[in-house]
């Protein structure tokens, strides 16, 4: 009957193929995940769906069969075709997350369990635990007798996790920090371990360990970056925890689990109540220490993040240890590049809608340039948190370095070569203030951005240098070494008086456009149009709307004008603006 079948992709994005997947599912009591792709199995021309399986990374799951199919053969067909789709994306060791019933069609192609729960299995067909664990074991020799084991997201590392390390390792000779790997943070994986290593440095028992596919991942405990408490929930923390039970805890030498308390968020509650009760089980006991709290409120990530959401870099200071603040600088740069970019419409230059100006570039090139360079802004953000500025030649460098991964990222497209140079200054000048005097006012945020820029010549060969030689207008390095006045006594003021204004980006870009000598322009169509730019920038600006700014990004478009400076001037002002207090602007 079903000799003559067909195995297909089901494009979840179409409404009605996601629905027919949802109730497919929902037959074999599964729910749709979040995956890459979807496979299908089909009968001749019916479009009735008799099994089907996903992909989501190196995991295969949401994989049922009807009962129709079930001693067909057809599950293992179903499974070979998920496999070659994996491996043609680069995925040679597959994970599985499937129900129990299925250990055997799996086991076939040489998965093997690695954890349990009652209603599903955790396998793969490699040596990737085992490889992990050796790893683990190798770090875990003669550290005492005593050990415990903390696994940290630490988005981004708070007073709050380090209280929470401080207090566990008194109660055993070595405690391991295992840091959840999966990138699904606002800090990448490789800032949370860096921030967490940095801040236990001082705790002589702490070491941190590698995080893995192991350890609350997509694999083990994907509900847990959704945040919410699902049916599936409690069947992804058995398996995380059966797998750390059974394979991570014995390979450290591990006795004890610790975790911090958990008043806000359901899931991670629900984590420390199955920790309590399934660990002990396996010879682990689990202890659960009070979580800090400061002016009656829990420190927790969660506050530091909206902080930063706020745009309120003094907001987040006081609830992080000094270790953290270069990684809150760097992600508020980053996210101003990012604000720029999202403010839509623009007139000659890239946003959410068109490309303006460019035919070289577009809203996707922007955003790989803005993940790309971000790591270096961290790089200078720590160049800059000690005592001394650091030398041109070591800015320079990095300066050097964030470019080259621009142009990887954007196929040798100049997306912000502009705005590394200005907002490197920034952050290297605000780190320095925050490791010096734990605070910034805009005097001396000014005064410190001129002093590292006069340590700086003007290149020759750029655009900027050669509209320099042929107009008398002030270029970025001028700029810079004058403490980017017009910002700090115009623009930052009309940035912050605008709060609320759901317009604030567009008119302040407006303003910049009406008073910067922009280069940019000049170089495009001459001094004599970057003069008349200012001057359609200013009457816009005083008979403001959005109509007349998308008609304007039309017109600036066929002239081929990109107010470029004006873009990095006014992802400059977003950033100093979240650094100080408003009353010291």
């Amino acid at each position: 009957m079903f000799n003559n079948f067909e195995i297909r992709q089901v494009p979840l994005s179409l409404k009605s193929s996601r629905q027919k997947v949802v109730n497919f599912l929902a037959a074999s009591e599964l729910r749709l995940e979040d995956v890459d792709y979807y496979a299908g199995v089909f009968a001749g021309d019916d479009d009735v769906l008799l099994a089907g399986g996903g992909l989501s990374g190196d995991v295969l799951k949401c994989i049922a069969v009807s009962d129709v199919l079930r001693d067909t053969g057809m599950s293992l067909s179903l499974v070979s075709h998920l496999l070659s789709v994996a491996q043609s994306h680069g995925h040679q060791q597959l994970k599985v997350f499937t129900k129990p019933q299925n250990k055997g069609i799996f086991e076939n192609f040489g998965f093997h369990v690695i954890a349990t729960a009652p209603k599903a299995i955790l396998m793969e067909n490699g040596n990737g635990l085992r490889n992990y664990c050796n790893q683990l074991n190798g770090l875990a020799r003669d550290k005492g007798e005593n050990r415990g084991v903390i696994v940290m997201n630490a988005n981004p590392f708070t007073l709050g996790h380090r209280y929470l390390v401080e207090q566990a390792a008194t109660k055993v000779d070595t405690l391991f920090i295992i840091v959840v790997k999966e990138d699904r943070s606002l800090f990448s994986y490789a800032e949370r371990k860096a921030m967490i290593e940095a801040g236990v440095a001082h705790i002589a028992n702490a070491v941190v360990c590698e995080g893995s596919d192991y350890a609350i991942s997509a694999a083990t405990f994907p509900t847990y970056f959704l945040k919410q408490l699902s049916d599936a929930t409690d069947t992804h923390i058995t398996l995380d925890l059966d797998l750390f039970a059974k394979h991570i805890a014995p390979a450290l030498g591990a006795t004890v689990r610790f975790a911090g308390s958990e008043p806000l968020d359901a899931t991670t509650r629900r984590y420390n109540q199955l920790m309590a009760e399934l660990l002990p089980a396996q010879g682990i006991d689990f202890v659960e220490i009070e979580r800090c709290a400061k002016n009656g409120n829990i420190v927790c990530a969660t506050a530091v993040r909206e902080a930063l959401a706020a745009q309120s870099l003094p907001q987040a200071l006081c609830l992080v240890p000094h270790t953290t603040v270069p990684y809150l600088v760097s992600q508020l740069a980053a996210d101003a590049l990012q604000q720029e970019l999202d403010t839509t419409p623009k007139p000659g230059l890239v946003d959410r809608v068109d490309c303006g100006a460019h035919t070289d570039m577009d809203y996707g090139t922007m955003s790989r340039s803005i993940r790309a360079i971000h790591p270096y802004f961290t790089q200078l953000a720590l160049a800059g948190f000690s005592k001394t500025l650091p030398q041109a030649n070591v800015l320079r460098q990095l300066g050097i370095e964030a470019e080259k991964a621009m142009f990887a990222a954007t196929g040798g497209v100049n997306t912000h070569k502009g705005a590394l140079f200005s907002m490197g200054l920034a952050i290297v000048a605000a780190t320095h203030l925050l490791f010096n005097q734990n605070s910034i006012d805009a005097d001396s945020l000014q005064a410190t951005i001129a002093q590292l820029a006069l340590r700086f010549e003007q290149p020759s060969g750029t655009h900027g240098h050669q509209v320099l030689a042929q107009n008398k207008v002030n270029g970025a390095l001028a700029s810079a070494q004058n403490g980017y006045q017009l910002l700090f006594s115009h623009w930052l003021p009309y940035y912050s008086g605008l709060d609320g204004d759901p317009q604030r980006l567009h008119k302040t870009l407006l303003l910049i456009m009406s008073m910067l000598d922009d280069t940019n322009v000049a170089y495009r169509k001459g001094s004599d149009e970057m003069i008349h730019v200012k001057e359609e920038a200013r009457a816009l600006l005083d008979d403001f709307s959005l109509a007349k700014l998308s008609k304007m990004n039309s017109d600036f478009t066929a002239r081929n004008i990109s107010p470029g400076g004006g873009a990095d001037m006014l992802s400059l002002t977003i950033f100093i603006s979240s650094l100080i207090n408003d009353n010291s602007i």
